[in-house]
């Protein structure tokens, strides 16, 4: 049994040498491929984002382009302002009624990295914006 284990092993690393000399032959591949694969990247990047948000016929765009310009966070911030403390599938919901296409892992994320500066709380599974402490500052 030891001996085909050895085999087994040993083809094993036979393998991985061949993958290894087949990732280098990659990147030699790439490294010669790259400098024309960078300019039909840049162009083309932008442009689609852009174009449907300049129809100027419809007057209910102006306010969806405000919601798709709008950073999640901030989204997350305003459904929190508006009512309150929220579950992570509530905040989603209600996101997500305003056409938005957003997932309740993004939103988790979102409040993540929201929490960790400072920006909303978390308590018994429901997240809030902190508590403004304007009325203590002027003294």
């Amino acid at each position: 049994m030891d001996t085909s284990i050895e085999l087994i092993r040993t083809k094993i690393a036979e393998l991985e040498a061949k993958i290894a000399d087949l990732r280098i032959a990659e990147r030699e591949l790439q490294a010669l491929e790259k400098p024309p694969a960078r300019k039909t990247r840049l162009a083309p990047g932008p442009k689609p984002k852009r174009k449907p948000a300049e129809k100027p016929t419809e007057k209910p765009e102006p306010s969806e382009e405000g919601a798709a310009r709008q950073t999640i966070g901030a989204a997350i911030a305003n459904v929190l302002g508006q009512h309150g403390a929220l579950s992570v599938g509530e905040i989603a919901d209600l996101i997500k009624a305003t056409g938005r296409d957003i997932t309740n892992r993004t939103i988790s994320f979102s409040l993540q990295a929201l929490k960790k500066r400072g920006l909303v709380k978390g308590a018994d599974g429901k997240w809030s914006l902190p508590k403004t402490r304007s009325r203590q500052s002027p003294s």
